[in-house]
């Protein structure tokens, strides 16, 4: 299997990535595996696609720290390579980091659209996944999974929220991760709320939620593949993340810490219920976060963390993920145009 994965610059990834484990795990297993950055595209006169990507020498490797520092070296295997003859092309970008490069926000969608008419299965499904470029495409999955929540950028509308929450909300923006500019009001912080909300709404819309008070002891993150829960051995993909500095934000990055967990009914639940929305629109592998009976955020771009999981579980989830995108291309062999992408992303 020949496999691509695109990532927003090659030379800011890190061994702890996700796609790091993916990538390592795809040439462990005896797979044609490279990476690009979304600016590497070039669509021919002819209508082919190509890419300059990279790759590495050896075909095995132990250690990420080591894997990734020769894709990152001027060893590395650096080549135009044909798009349009790989099986896969993973998208394993974060829109919401490009503020300041507005073009890289969707060019890897866009790309990954023209890749599919060339026979290329792309996961997660590009033209859905262009819907779930802001905060908004949670919006739409079933009210009962879902925090209660305003999204505006008028100031009345949004204190008005605040107030019928008990003067305890969230505030985020439309498009962001990884927790940026992210502020909790409660009722002693009525002096500062308008500054909270005018470092929002400067960028653009603000997500007003209600405050879950579980919160406080940090949020869940549970894969899911296939629309379902990923799953070997009886072990499910999750751990739980906790901030114990005090900040209500349990991203890895701003002081989250991974822990064990053990994955509930309530949490299977929630997943059952968003499960129909995540097949139909082509969502092959997400992260969903979880606080109490609430679905927090579905990650359809790029959900990290498994190296927690394989920390806590002592399975390689990566290579689970690589065996289903094998039999994806077995499928899609026997089918070929007979199948959608998005269908076949799922299957």
């Amino acid at each position: 299997m020949r496999i691509g994965f695109v990532v927003n610059d090659i030379q800011t990834e890190e061994a702890v990535y996700t796609t790091t484990q993916l990538a390592m795990a795809a040439l462990n297993m005896g797979h044609e595996s490279w990476t690009l950055s979304v600016g590497d595209f070039v669509y021919k006169p002819d209508g082919s696609i190509q890419a300059f990507a990279r790759s590495v020498n050896r075909k095995s490797y132990e250690e990420l720290d080591k894997f990734l520092q020769e894709l990152q070296s001027d060893d590395a295997r650096q080549e135009w390579i044909a798009v349009d003859d790989l099986d896969v092309l993973m998208l394993r970008y974060d829109p919401a980091i490009e503020g300041e490069r507005p073009w890289a926000q969707s060019s890897a969608i866009l790309f990954g659209q023209l890749a599919i008419m060339r026979g290329v299965i792309v996961v997660n499904d590009p033209k859905n996944l262009a819907n779930a470029i802001y905060k908004t495409y949670f919006q739409h999955f079933p009210e009962q999974v879902r925090p209660k929540t305003c999204i505006s950028r008028n100031v009345d509308e949004i204190k008005r929220f605040i107030a019928e929450q008990g003067n305890n909300a969230v505030l985020k923006p439309l498009q962001g991760s990884g927790g940026q500019s992210v502020f909790l009001v409660r009722t002693e912080d009525a002096m500062n709320v308008n500054q909270m909300i005018d470092a929002v709404i400067r960028d653009g819309y603000c997500i007003a939620q209600e405050y879950l008070p579980a919160a406080a002891e940090g949020d869940v993150r549970l894969f899911v593949m296939n629309g379902r829960p990923l799953m070997y051995k009886n072990k499910y993909a999750a751990f739980r993340r906790v901030n114990k500095n005090g900040d209500m934000r349990s991203n890895m990055h701003v002081g989250g810490k991974s822990e064990k967990v053990q994955v509930t009914d309530e949490m299977l639940q929630l997943v059952e219920m968003v499960r129909p929305k995540l097949v139909r629109d082509g969502m092959f592998l997400v992260g969903v976060d979880v606080v109490a009976d609430k679905l927090m955020e579905i990650n359809v771009f790029s959900p990290g963390g498994l190296g927690s999981v394989a920390k806590f579980t002592g399975i390689n989830f990566a290579e689970i993920i690589i065996q289903d995108l094998e039999r994806k291309v077995k499928y899609k062999d026997c089918y070929d145009a007979c199948i959608t992408n998005a269908e076949i992303a799922t299957l």
